[in-house]
């Protein structure tokens, strides 16, 4: 494989916390998380979509708490869930405690809007009872009134301040479990904010542009704007926020630190954007191994290349590569010609020989 230079500066050092089994900041991965959009009161959809969202790869699924059914469900949540839960919270403390009492691995509050310091205080002594770390999230479209009439307008300078008005509330508890987001639907405004934020604290930071879009628009977003920061090397974790299916964010958030080199997990298909040069239908052919290499966790790469001119090049690069050939397409195994394959059995063979050498390496990781 070809190398290169890192393309993200070293990473922000901060002080690590413990969501269930999952770690938050320090030197662990950057972990993918997403949220589900079910009705939280409904066990077996919510605990469905959870467990797909675990399958397509999340490493944290947060889930929301409006009333107290939805909070007392997390009990049974947490009970069939393989990946930490976090519970979203807003204005009434009580929630927050019967989601701690409920086994919940994270709160997603904002200290300032749950009431008064005692009210704040029940809630921190509840968490410290079981170490559950809490998530201040700030967003531009909820910022404090107090904060709103200081600065005018949301801005990055509102979003910090309101930020570290929250840490301060969980610092003078004594409690830094903590994680924080500074979240806008303004690419320029979130970066901004969480690069100042970055120099002031030294908590985890949780990435995500909110409110980005349906699944074109905000993936481009959310690529844009956390590509910035985790170039920086700011980011411990992070959502990438769509108006489209949950999965979605999960694929495009490993997406996003795949090509950053951060993270590998599952099949890079390297494909041309065709041409008339190509031999074989390589959108058909990329979208239908979309589907049936998805169950796949190792980090394989996979060229599909419809025609000559770049296609042994990329080949020659990848676990398993194809190059169209007309009707009689060239297949390449760990970067050298193997064979031809004829354009009726290219899907089967292909995906074939990816779990082939998904297996390889995975037999390789446990020697």
């Amino acid at each position: 494989m070809s190398r290169s230079e890192p393309l993200t500066r070293p990473r922000r050092l901060s002080r690590p916390v413990q969501v269930g089994k999952v770690t938050v900041g320090g030197d662990a991965p950057i972990s993918v998380q997403s949220m589900t959009n079910t009705d939280t009161r409904d066990i077996v959809a919510t605990g469905a979509q959870i467990a797909g969202l675990a399958a397509a790869g999340a490493d944290l699924v947060r889930i929301s708490c409006p009333d107290v059914d939805a909070a007392k469900a997390v009990v049974h949540l947490i009970q069939g869930s393989d990946v930490p839960l976090i519970a979203d919270i807003h204005f009434d403390h009580r929630l927050a405690m019967v989601a701690l009492e409920s086994g919940i691995d994270c709160l997603r509050i904002n200290p300032g809007n749950i009431g008064s310091k005692e009210r704040v205080a029940e809630v921190v002594r509840a968490a410290r009872e079981r170490r559950v770390p809490i998530r201040i999230g700030v967003n531009a479209g909820s910022l404090e009134r107090d904060v709103l009439v200081k600065y005018g307008e949301p801005c990055a300078d509102a979003m910090v301040e309101s930020g570290l008005n929250h840490i301060r509330i969980l610092e003078d508890l004594n409690y830094p479990e903590i994680k924080i987001s500074l979240k806008a639907s303004s690419v320029a405004m979130t970066v901004e904010a969480y690069r100042k934020l970055a120099k002031k604290v030294d908590y985890p930071l949780h990435l995500g542009i909110t409110e980005a879009g349906g699944l074109i628009p905000g993936s481009v977003k959310s690529s844009i704007g956390l590509g910035m920061l985790l170039a920086d090397g700011i980011g411990d974790t992070m959502r990438v926020s769509l108006s489209a299916d949950p999965v979605e964010e999960v694929r495009v958030g490993f997406e996003i630190l795949k090509t950053m080199g951060l993270r590998t997990r599952g099949v890079n298909i390297i494909a041309c954007p065709t041409c008339s040069r190509q031999e074989f239908k390589v959108i058909d052919v990329v979208a239908e191994l979309e589907k049936r290499l998805s169950h796949i966790r190792e980090s394989v790469n996979l060229s599909i290349i419809g025609c000559i001119v770049n296609g042994p090049g990329e080949a020659k690069e990848c676990h398993v590569g194809l190059v169209g050939g007309g009707g009689e397409n060239l297949l390449y195994l760990d970067g050298k010609p193997v064979g031809k394959v004829a354009d009726s059995q290219l899907i089967n063979r292909l995906v074939g020989e990816v779990e082939l050498a998904a297996k390889k390496i995975r037999e390789q990781h446990k020697e």
